[in-house]
């Protein structure tokens, strides 16, 4: 599979670099059917004025610079002002993760060295595990100029687009603060601490996505759909102490035994230098 080259920048250091989508979507996919036909639904795009319909290279892109004006941009013109510049990655500043809030995290991608960058990348990598550190920067991904950060992860360098400031909305609702009572507090933080444990992401399916497909295969097989039995969930929390007893009284019966400590995390593993 081969990835978008580009490069890291920072001071005078160049590091040729591919990058490599880091995510997928498995979410299961619906086709749109006239009801009576049962065929699928075709979007199709027509010319205003003859009506023909017209294929993918029929069609331009073009600017509106007045109305009912337009200046016609291919892709290779749009390539053509593209710098090796532009398709960098070029680091303007280092930061603690926790100055960027979640909000701003989009996409990720791997960063792999191109040969001959190597060791460059590791250098990097490393000064910003030891430092603590993340780097913040901007590319050019598609038409746009776009905000990133690259993160060390184990022994990978993730770049993670961010959102402009601009598109990040005003959290609409304000989060009220009442006061909680000293036992309260404790009583909670037990049943954090009861739960807590290193991130498994092995532990997560999508169970739901799981009974889709089964209803799907269940339909095709001709059988009958019947409602799954529907679990009691409480209408309200009536006194807090309870629910919070309840849960811990719970996770002991679960558990069946006491939570062992999360082991200490083992430092990132040194690479052999290219």
């Amino acid at each position: 599979m081969a990835g978008r080259k580009g490069a890291i920048a920072f001071g005078l250091v160049y590091i040729p670099v591919e990058l490599f989508t880091a995510t997928q979507d498995d979410a299961v996919r619906f086709n749109q059917l006239a009801k009576d036909s049962m065929k699928r639904v075709r979007y199709v795009k027509t010319c205003p004025d003859c009506k023909r319909e017209l294929k993918p290279e029929d069609i331009v892109k073009g600017y509106q610079y007045e109305k009912g004006k337009y200046v016609v941009v291919d892709d290779e013109e749009l390539d053509v002002i593209k710098t090796d510049a532009d398709r960098a990655m070029k680091i303007v500043q280092f930061s603690d993760i926790d100055e960027v809030p979640p909000l701003y995290f989009e996409k990720p991608y791997q960063v792999v060295a191109q040969p001959g960058g190597e060791k460059a990348l590791e250098l990097l990598r490393r000064a910003m595990v030891d430092e603590g550190k993340i780097a913040i920067g901007t590319t050019v991904l598609g038409n746009s100029e776009t905000p990133i950060a690259l993160i060390p992860h184990d022994d990978d360098l993730v770049m993670m687009t961010l959102h402009y400031q601009s598109e990040v909305k005003d959290i609409p609702k304000t989060l009220q603060h009442p006061d909680v009572a000293d036992e309260e507090l404790s009583m909670a933080k037990q049943l954090v601490e009861s739960m807590t444990a290193p991130f498994d992401p092995s532990r997560f399916r999508n169970t739901y996505q799981e009974k889709l497909m089964q209803l799907i295969q269940d339909k095709i097989a001709g059988k009958q759909i019947v409602a799954e039995s529907q679990e009691a969930q409480p209408s309200n929390i009536i006194n807090l102490m309870d629910a919070l007893s309840a849960s811990l009284k719970a996770r002991d019966g679960k558990d069946g035994e006491p939570k062992k400590p999360a082991p200490a995390k083992k430092p990132a593993r040194k690479r052999a230098s290219a």
